[in-house]
């Protein structure tokens, strides 16, 4: 997680101090572009594989299926 952090302030600092105007609009839009997409991945965690055995629900098997 500290990585991400770490990269997410570079791209800040780095936002920071580039110029807005015409000639940099494109540059700024891929760094809130990333900038976007890290803060998603340190909000929501990665996915644990699901619950395990025992957790969800037991069907009772019936017919001749």
């Amino acid at each position: 997680m500290s990585s991400t952090i770490v990269k997410i302030t570079e791209i800040e600092v780095e936002m920071a101090r580039t110029k807005k105007n015409m000639a940099t609009a494109h540059h700024l839009g891929l760094f809130k572009s990333h900038l976007a997409k890290l803060l998603r991945e340190f909000i929501t965690p990665k996915g644990g594989g699901g619950g395990g055995p025992g957790a969800g629900f037991d069907v009772a098997k019936t017919g001749d299926a």
